[in-house]
């Protein structure tokens, strides 16, 4: 492949964390496992394809056996001739009818495998952790779901059906020139052999220049978006030259890498096309002919199977080696289907136990790690009982998220048990462990659909009036009856919504979904004042007779809790009341005083909505 052909695929072969490492064997790992579901239908088109391939030949070799019939020594050969051109005419539309069928198998080949695997990559994405998406991008999984798929259309519609007509085409007419003189067919072969010779010259070190091809790429995209984003900043400073300095240096070094690398292919690559280019294939056969028929070695007539079948035999090799960057990409493609489908899901038990009455969630001695070698959180103990709000404070790092992401198991514990209504939330069913328990986090997650959708997300069946109470009880119906369709706008189109109005409609939907245990991580952190003050009043009806675990970096906030968990390294380093903390004197105390809680108090907390504040 040329270095122009792979500047063709920088889009769809990226290096994502998702992509494991390509193998040696050049077959990416489950591409079988890939197309089983569509192997017969594909064998058929194969089949077919071959067939097809050996009657495109045919026509050729008619016309050979029609010249050779009319110019015979002993004069024409009518019955022959006929039954030549005969024959040339039923291929060609044999040939016609097995090209349809294979490219027709393969494309609906292809139109079931895209719908199967999209199936099949939405079942297992339901069942990846919650945790997993936190740390893989939508842009990953769109690429993986959606793009990666749509590029093995080329893979398997068409790229199947090229090898096979590249390799069964030139063995049928090798076949038939041999038969003819088998001198001149090693001399048709030539071409075959230096375009292979050349075009291994041009591959040499391709593995070393991929990589640095990609990696200069992705110099130049990280140049582009630091720019893009930082514009605001750069300007602000007056620094704009000195960074768009740096994207001028990252593209002149890839124009660079990019000029040394196509000038260090374009003879080799130069000399593969030419070897293979039908004129080059016509003059050989010529001039070889002609030197054979001076010789007297072979009859003139001879000749003209190796002028018509010449060129044949390279123009379908030349064609299928330019299309080698679309196999290169369908094949990435293929590894990223892969590795997505190969991520561990969440592991649920065989026979899925029923929790407690209560609400009670309990922590025994969790520990937590996210690779195996970084410890998270160690020696978790912590009970949060019905009608009681928890806080969890401490500065950033110290685990307050991953321990509230454990109890709607985003994640398993590495150690410990998590307890929801005294069941082991390991055992619980996915879908009863989330009608137990419900979040709100800090950047709230609205789907692209109406407003009435998003907020009955937990629960489907309930019906318009339902969603209008618990949209009044956020405090968003009034914002919801000003949007140009009302409940039925759909967010990102006529429904766009500020920071604290997306946080008002996630409190609504955990308001309708009633779960008994429920999850707030800094659930007023994109709230301006006034918008942070309804969604504080949302929050307050929240709290009855509900478990509440709160997520808070403003202690201000939740100086009233039932319980307050101050985490340091990942360990409990404080717990108690506001008073009690205070008392101590110790890490609480002294972010308090930094934080200067006399002006920071905000009456009617969010984070403690306890039944007398919510007035």
């Amino acid at each position: 492949m040329t270095g122009a052909a792979l500047a063709d695929t920088r889009e769809d072969t990226p290096d994502t964390p998702m992509s494991p490492e390509p193998e040696a064997a050049g077959k990416p790992p489950g591409l079988g496992e890939l197309l089983a579901p569509v192997r017969g239908r594909m064998t058929a088109a194969v089949l077919a394809q071959a067939a097809a391939a050996v009657c495109a030949m045919v026509p050729f070799i008619a016309v050979a056996e029609l010249a050779r019939a009319l110019l015979a020594s002993g004069g024409p050969n009518e019955g022959r001739a006929w039954a030549a051109a005969w024959t040339g005419v039923a291929a060609l539309v044999a040939r016609l009818v097995l090209y349809a069928a294979a490219g027709t198998l393969t494309h609906h080949a292809d139109a079931d495998l895209q719908l199967g695997l999209r199936r099949r990559l939405a079942r297992h994405l339901g069942r990846l952790p919650l945790g997993w998406f936190t740390e893989n991008s939508s842009g990953e999984v769109k690429k993986a779901a959606g793009d990666d798929i749509s590029a093995l259309h080329h893979l398997v519609a068409h790229t199947v059906l090229e090898v096979t007509a590249a390799v069964v085409a030139p063995l049928t007419a090798l076949t038939y020139l041999f038969v003819v003189d088998w001198r001149l067919a090693l001399v048709a072969l030539l071409p075959l052999l230096l375009g292979a010779y050349f075009f291994k010259q041009a591959m040499s070190g391709a593995d070393d220049v991929t990589a640095r091809f990609f990696g200069s790429m992705g110099r130049v995209n990280s140049a582009v978006v630091e720019f893009v984003h930082g514009i605001t900043v750069v300007k602000a400073y007056g620094r704009t030259a000195r960074a768009h300095r740096a994207y001028e240096e990252a593209a002149d070094d890839f124009a660079v890498f990019f000029r040394d690398w196509i000038m260090s292919t374009t003879r080799a690559s130069t000399s593969a096309a030419l070897a293979l280019s039908g004129p080059a294939a016509l003059l050989l056969a010529t001039a070889a002919g002609t030197l054979f028929v001076v010789q007297g070695w072979a009859d003139a007539v001879d000749i003209v199977p190796f002028v018509l079948l010449g060129p044949a035999l390279t123009g379908s090799v030349m064609g299928l080696a330019q299309s080698g960057h679309a196999v290169q990409g369908g094949m990435q493609s293929a590894r990223q289907i892969h590795a997505l489908l190969a991520t561990p899901t969440l592991p649920e038990a065989p026979a899925p136990a029923s929790p407690g009455p209560d609400s009670t969630v309990e922590l025994a001695d969790v520990g937590f790690s996210y690779d195996g070698s970084t410890t998270v959180l160690t020696g978790i103990d912590l009970t949060l009982r019905p009608g009681t709000v928890t806080a969890l404070v401490g500065a950033s790092g110290s685990g307050k998220s991953t321990l509230a992401r454990l109890v709607p198991r985003f994640w398993d514990a590495s150690a410990g048990t998590v307890r929801v209504g005294g069941t082991d939330v390991r055992e619980l069913a996915p879908a009863e462990l989330y009608r137990r328990v419900s979040f709100v986090f800090q950047e709230p997650h609205l789907l692209r659909t109406t407003v009435r959708d998003n907020i009955r997300l937990g629960r489907p069946d309930a019906d318009d009036a339902a969603v209008e109470r618990a949209a009044r009880a956020a405090h968003i119906h009034e914002r919801v009856t000003r949007l140009p369709r009302g409940y039925d706008s759909v967010v990102g189109e006529d429904a766009v919504l500020s920071g604290g109005e997306s946080q008002r409609l996630a409190v609504a939907r955990a308001l309708l979904a009633d779960a008994p245990v429920l999850v707030l991580d800094e659930a007023t952190s994109f709230a301006d004042p006034e918008s942070e003050a309804a969604v504080q009043q949302a929050l307050s009806a929240l709290v009855e007779g509900r478990t509440l675990l709160v997520i808070a970096h403003r202690l201000a906030t939740v100086r009233d809790a039932d319980h307050i968990v101050v985490l340091d390294g990942g360990r409990i380093a404080e717990q108690g009341t506001h008073n009690e903390l205070l008392a101590l004197g110790g890490l609480y105390a002294r972010t308090w005083e930094l934080q200067n809680p006399r002006n920071s108090k905000i009456p009617g907390s969010p984070q403690n909505p306890r039944k007398g504040d919510a007035r």
